[in-house]
């Protein structure tokens, strides 16, 4: 796919004010340690994972999801009766019924012509809606779309935490389809795109390249849909040593296309922004590549894998914190569960002119709520 008027305007990020340590979760999980045998630390050698963040009990995706989205329109500027389409892309949703999409349009008050939708494909799901965003301004459908997912980890992690001690079957091998759960955080990221005609920025969204590999579709699996936030209780199984193995193979087969697509060498790549799912995972990820680990920004350290969210969030902070060049041509690698890759290349010309924030938001233990937009 190639784009010829789709700009990246602005992005609107919300990160959470609840920080569990990796430490915290095995104090949580004495029962299971001790059980088993195994030392602390143990979660964060295998994972990178040092912290992730929990949203308030209770909180619907779609809460955070119109915050995002309305710092994303402050950001940039622009009216919200221009914007003539709203994707919904996370994991996480209100409710199987209606569309979340819905409620995110009502507190943002866009426009009763506005197309809305919910689109999921695991950690794809907010890249996807961007192309589809793409497509609906590329061919004239509208001016302005909005692409904003909410993905939330208290159930999953808590659930996990929960089984993991009850079970007394289990063993170490028989725990690992459980790790990957531990990891999930939460996030949201909005991305609002527009026609180059009323852009602000410039920043063109040029390519975009898919790969699937659906044969190994069973690897990371939950066993009913439970992606709703109301009075579930999700368990995921994952077979991460497979999962990263067959992942990083679709996504260097992705990053061919990908470099024929948009006519790029390796070497004028200068800034990418990876899935963000473990340390060991996006090292092995860029070495495939030949991306040097310089040229990538990194968050997973302190929010874990936040699904959909992670990418975007990752880039939003790239930019605010100063990662990215006015001119740099920026590779956005998607990977998901499934397995599916989809990779965006982007044009950059802008970079913010002032700070954001006031202060660092990288992690601390005192840290406060992020909501911030670029």
């Amino acid at each position: 796919m190639q784009f010829q008027n789709v700009c990246i305007e602005s992005f609107g990020y919300t990160i959470p004010q609840e920080i569990i340590s990796s430490e915290e979760i095995e104090c949580r999980l004495q029962p299971l340690y001790q059980r088993l045998k195994l030392p602390p630390g143990r979660l964060e050698l295998i994972t990178g994972v040092k912290e992730r963040r929990f949203w308030k009990a209770g909180t619907l995706p779609s809460d955070i999801s119109i915050l995002s989205c309305n710092k994303a329109l402050d950001a940039a500027s622009v009216p919200r009766e221009s914007v003539g389409a709203l994707i919904h892309g996370s994991v996480c949703r209100d409710h199987l019924e209606p569309a979340t999409a819905c409620r995110v349009h009502h507190g943002v008050g866009l426009g009763a012509d506005c197309t809305i939708y919910d689109t999921s494909n695991a950690c794809l799901g907010i890249l996807n809606g961007m192309v589809q965003a793409a497509n609906m301004i590329e061919l004239g459908h509208t001016n302005a779309a909005l692409v904003v997912g909410t993905e939330g980890s208290r159930q999953l992690v808590e659930t996990t935490i929960a089984t993991l001690n009850c079970d007394d079957k289990l063993t170490r091998n028989t725990i690992k389809g459980a790790i990957a759960s531990l990891t999930i955080g939460s996030a949201s990221c909005a991305v609002l795109l527009t026609h180059r005609s009323i852009s602000k920025t410039g920043n063109r969204l040029q390519t975009a390249v898919t790969q699937a590999n659906t044969s190994f579709h069973k690897l990371c699996h939950s066993g009913k849909d439970e992606a709703a936030a109301d009075g579930m209780s999700p368990l995921m199984t994952t077979d991460s040593e497979t999962l990263m193995r067959e992942g990083i193979e679709t996504g260097r087969i992705t990053f061919e296309k990908f470099l024929k697509q948009t006519g790029w060498s390796l070497e004028q790549i200068d800034k990418s922004f990876c899935h963000q799912v473990g340390t060991t995972h996006r090292k092995l990820m860029l070495e495939s590549l030949g991306i040097p680990v310089a040229k990538d920004f990194m968050t997973v350290e302190w929010l874990g894998n936040t699904g959909s969210a992670a990418l975007p969030t990752t880039m939003a902070i790239g930019l605010e914190k100063g990662f990215i060049d006015s001119g740099d041509q920026i590779a956005m690698l998607g990977i998901g569960s499934g397995i599916n890759s989809l990779m965006i290349g982007v044009d950059w010309q802008t970079v913010p002119q002032k700070p954001i924030l006031d202060k660092p938001h990288f992690s601390t233990r005192n840290q406060t709520a992020m909501e911030t937009s670029v």
